[in-house]
């Protein structure tokens, strides 16, 4: 068939009237406000996201990932397996173009997360943490990373879905990673985005991206991926903030379903603090963790949310009878276990001379290449790097050892009173308390009778008075850190936070260990204040536990009028104080 000129005219004209219709058609076409609504919000939140979403890559191409800022001055999450490759050292990009150095901080192994620190700004975009209690089964989410290391122009790739499942529990890969309570998403999660963030529908963090399931051949997600949430990262943040390789919790006691369906302890070790709460073969296990519990995936999925140290309630059934009680938990490995696994060929690091540490010259005064050469880190970071036997960095170890006591101490003062204390007071309503506190002893004129605790004998045999499980020495080891301070008390670090049974908000926690003895020093981030000691004598039986109140200042010196002893499940007795007496001060509480 041959068409004339005058026909392909006619139908050339015909066509673009009709893409004319269709235009003007299209153009006729309200879109509705609900879903422009929609879609600014979700652009939003992309954009929001990307902006705090980190691009990590190691140094001599080792490697990489993704990570997310969680606060201004620069700290960042990611996955344990990322960082690893990189070291101690790396770099870190964002979409605003630029590559930012970046140091490890802490690291969590057998949860697979770590927390790294860019440097170079004080004003980083940070991701808003969530409640990743409240996500639920269909809600929308979107991860952002660098899959595949895609991410070369700084400008991460964003894949969208819904959450698919929550509190998925996945059994422990080789002998120490393991993935519990984690959240199930359809979202893209392809190598690469390991570490990095995934966001609910407004753009607020729920999760970090760490496992996925993947086509054998290609390395391709099939749509299953999963997430470490962030109310579980929340709970060890304070111990990531310590610098160290920390370790999940244990509670000592294996649990099996019985044939009624009830999930009951099979197991238990004796000397766990659970045995001491009452644990025991048989008992059903109701509560951990404030989560009801009925399957043992459901036990191990709580369990796997805490840090070794923390202290849990608990409620079990006991020949009828619900007990409803705290309980301390143990680590899965022993610190050189651990840390045999985390690092199996490194040797602990020799530490250096005292006339080896760099001297205070200006930095100009200081060739880069002779730094990098002493330190084997750039100018950038070295700053920010210690090595230590048992940490990852204890620089930021010791960062967080002296925040907590320069703020204590300058609130009590304490340093400035040396020699001997003398405390006067009552023991609640039974009568009239005196307590002298020396450098070698320490005498109690208490309603029960007198007693004393002698510091020249081995103070793990002290628990005077009785009952109290060693009161005397508690006491003395609190004034002893004052007056000496962490660096001459003993072996000193930074443990985290977390909660006590006394105090919901996490209180800040030093360690230190003094003539065999390891006391436990929380201090309110707050107010700075001292709220409680836990004093060990030994391992494996209950502490001593001082919780300290009503601080008023006493001759410039900020102190605390009412202490309550409590040892095991018992509180001894309620020390109220009336006067403090030192050899510089005058008698007052006033």
């Amino acid at each position: 068939m041959i068409l004339t000129l005058r026909t392909t005219q006619t139908l050339s004209s015909a066509l673009a009237v009709a893409l004319l219709l269709c235009t003007l058609s299209v153009q006729a076409v309200d879109v509705p406000s609900s879903v422009l609504s929609a879609q600014a919000k979700r652009i939003a939140a992309i954009r929001k996201a990307s902006a705090s979403t980190v691009m990590v890559f190691a140094a001599g191409g080792k490697g990489g990932g993704s990570g997310v800022l969680i606060s201004p001055d620069g700290y960042a999450l990611s996955n344990f397996h990322v960082v690893k490759p990189a070291g101690t050292a790396m770099k870190c990009a964002l979409n605003d173009g630029q590559l930012y150095d970046a140091v490890v901080v802490g690291v969590d192994p057998v949860g697979d997360v770590a927390l790294i620190k860019m440097i170079g700004r004080d004003d980083f975009p940070f991701a808003k943490m969530s409640d990743s209690d409240k996500v639920r089964l269909g809600d929308w989410c979107f991860a952002v990373g660098n899959p595949f290391l895609l991410a070369t122009d700084f400008q991460p790739t964003v894949t969208y879905g819904i959450v698919s499942g929550v509190h998925r529990y996945q059994y422990p890969a080789g002998t120490l990673l393991e993935y519990t309570d984690c959240i199930q998403t359809d979202a893209s999660i392809n190598p690469g985005n390991s570490g990095g963030p995934l966001f609910n529908a407004i753009g607020d963090l729920i999760g970090i991206n760490g496992r996925g399931s993947f086509e054998k051949r290609g390395r391709v997600n099939v749509g299953v991926g999963y997430a470490i949430s962030i109310n579980q990262i929340k709970h060890f943040l304070g111990y990531l903030h310590s610098g160290r390789f920390l370790d999940h919790a244990t509670l000592g006691a294996n649990m099996v379903t019985d044939e009624n369906g009830a999930v009951v302890v099979s197991n238990i070790i004796e000397s766990s603090d659970a045995y001491r709460r009452g644990l025991r073969y048989g008992d059903q296990l109701l509560s951990f963790g404030g989560r009801p519990i009925n399957t043992v995936n459901g036990f191990k999925n709580v369990l796997g949310i805490y840090p070794r140290g923390w202290r849990v309630p608990i409620s079990f059934l006991q020949d009828g009878k619900q007990i409803d009680t705290f309980v301390r938990l143990a680590g899965v490995h022993s610190p050189e276990e651990l840390l045999a696994k985390v690092q199996p060929n490194r040797k602990p690091p020799a530490r250096p001379p005292e006339q080896e540490k760099p001297k205070d010259d200006p930095p100009e005064a200081k060739p880069p290449a002779k730094n990098i050469k002493k330190t084997g880190f750039p100018p950038a970071v070295a700053p920010f790097i210690e090595a230590r036997h048992g940490y990852s960095n204890y620089y930021f170890n010791k960062l967080n050892q002296n925040r907590v006591w320069d703020k204590y101490i300058g609130l009590t003062k304490g340093d400035k009173l040396p020699g001997n204390w003398i405390i006067e007071g009552q023991i609640g309503n039974l009568g009239a308390a005196t307590i002298h506190l020396q450098a070698n002893r320490v005498d109690a004129k208490l309603p029960q009778g007198t007693t004393f605790a002698d510091l020249d004998a081995d103070l793990n045999t002290q628990d005077a008075p009785r009952g109290s499980g060693g009161m005397l020495v508690a006491l003395h080891m609190w004034k002893h850190i004052m007056q000496v301070s962490p660096t001459r008390f003993g072996e000193v670090y930074y443990l985290g936070s977390m909660p006590t049974p006394k105090h919901s908000q996490k209180q800040d926690v030093l360690i230190g260990t003094h003539s065999v003895i390891e006391c436990r020093y929380y201090f309110d981030p707050k107010s700075g204040h001292l709220t409680s000691i836990e004093m060990y004598p030994d391992l494996g039986v209950d502490p001593c536990e001082l919780y300290f109140s009503d601080y008023k200042e006493v001759n410039g010196h900020l102190l605390p009028h009412h202490i309550e002893v409590v040892h095991g499940e018992v509180i001894y007795g309620e020390l109220i104080i009336s006067s403090y007496q030192f050899p510089t001060a005058v008698k007052g509480a006033n």
